[in-house]
């Protein structure tokens, strides 16, 4: 019997299984947060992976259901006023107004990265690096629950018109055959893998018509949030099918799955949906960021990435939390989380330490912290906007007492000064 998909928003909040250990005060608080932060889960994640005797302390809990401190006292109680005294338009504009202050598209997502052809922007499309460029389908601006640290909280939002998404893959086409040099694609958005197998292989079609493209990436939180997505569910077989036309035209498919904690390993359908996809040619990157109250612990780290290796994937990417949206919320300082990658790094395999980290995602690259020793920050650019910068190492120093992100670090040498732009 095919898997049946069940989504619970804070439409229909109080129908979820399990809701009744809430008290009704905290679920008036999840619903307030939720004006600002958009809330989905499904039965996948209420049935496998929240201990419900526990949802306190349950990770997946806290990363699936908006907390009351990830907003400020001010903007919580501007909101919880703002909804009992204001009209419906001065309540809009309020919410409105606390999200455009969150910084909703932060490492110049929606200013830098896009490009342009012919003086005309090319909406849906980032090329940040030389060799890859994100695309973002319209068709995929959702995704089967969402994360609460997630960076790209605005592309699930309506009334500010922040989605960034391409309706059309005409100009995504043009745009890759007039620069050669790209290699890489990466499906992003949202979640590409909640889109159904024909529509995904209408993009997949088009992108193997492109000569030049060696990889196709997609990133996806399915695995985790709904695996179904690969064994048991209607479209599953043709879903795999699509994606092993990437591997049959001699090109590299990359799944770039996002794990959060080792309870989204836990099940035999995880481990299942990955073995359907590595006997297509698949290669699976996980990646995820280090999070307070979620998975802020080296034991949590090396467990997950050991439990990836098992399963045949390949430990990528230990972000940390952006700077937008509930960052002071989920971000631990820069010592810490320096402190927790290597007591995790240090419990595994060497097949395991091809996890790369704590790495931030900035304006000009993605930045790996390598060690800090008296308040000196020794770092480099893994990814750069020029590629001649990538893999030297500068240094730093802290101009706050708790750095949390790059923004709190200054150069230490005037030659490093444009690093830190």
């Amino acid at each position: 019997m095919a898997a049946k998909y069940k989504s619970y928003s804070i439409g229909n909040i109080h129908n979820i299984p399990g809701i009744n250990v809430l008290e009704d005060s905290m679920i008036e608080d999840i619903k307030l947060v939720a004006e600002i932060y958009p809330f989905k889960t499904n039965n996948y994640v209420l049935e496998n992976l929240i201990d419900w005797d526990n949802f306190v302390n349950d990770p997946i809990f806290r990363l699936n259901f908006p907390a009351r401190e990830m907003l400020t006292n001010e903007d919580f109680e501007q909101l919880r006023l703002g909804r009992e005294r204001m009209s419906v338009d001065e309540y809009q504009q309020l919410i409105n107004d606390i999200r455009v202050g969150l910084n909703p598209h932060p490492a110049g997502q929606s200013s830098f990265n896009i490009p342009f052809d012919n003086g005309v922007k090319l909406e849906g499309i980032q090329h940040k690096y030389k060799t890859t460029v994100l695309f973002f389908p319209s068709h995929n601006q959702t995704c089967h629950a969402y994360c609460t640290f997630c960076f790209r909280w605005p592309q699930f939002v309506s009334g500010l018109n922040m989605k960034i998404q391409a309706k059309e893959t005409e100009p995504l086409i043009n745009y890759l055959k007039a620069n050669k040099c790209i290699t890489d694609v990466l499906i992003t958005g949202g979640d590409p893998m909640v889109m159904n197998s024909r529509i995904l292989e209408s993009y997949i079609d088009t992108l193997l018509e492109v000569d030049s493209i060696e990889t196709i990436r997609i990133g996806t939180k399915s695995l985790s949030f709904w695996p179904h997505k690969f064994v048991d569910e209607e479209d599953a077989d043709k879903l795999l099918a699509v994606l092993k036309k990437v591997v049959d035209a001699g090109k590299h498919l990359a799944i770039m799955a996002h794990f959060n904690h080792g309870v989204e390993l836990s099940s035999s359908l995880v481990a299942t949906a990955i073995l359907n996809l590595k006997k297509i040619g698949a290669e699976i990157r996980t990646q995820g960021p280090l999070l307070k109250s979620i998975n802020n612990s080296s034991n949590v780290w090396a467990d997950m990435w050991k439990k990836q290796v098992q399963l045949g994937c390949v430990p990528y990417y230990m972000f940390l939390p952006r700077d937008t949206g509930a960052q002071h919320y989920f971000a631990e300082t820069l010592p810490n989380a320096l402190k927790i990658y290597r007591e995790a790094i240090q419990q595994v395999s060497g097949l395991a330490r091809t996890a790369r980290g704590p790495v931030m995602s900035v304006v000009t690259g993605k930045v790996e912290v390598l060690d800090i020793k008296n308040d000196v920050y020794y770092l480099r650019y893994l990814q750069h906007r020029s590629p001649e910068e990538t893999y030297k190492i500068f240094l730093g120093k802290s101009k706050v007492e708790a750095p949390t992100w790059f923004s709190d670090l200054e150069y230490i040498n005037e030659e490093d000064a444009h690093l830190f732009i």
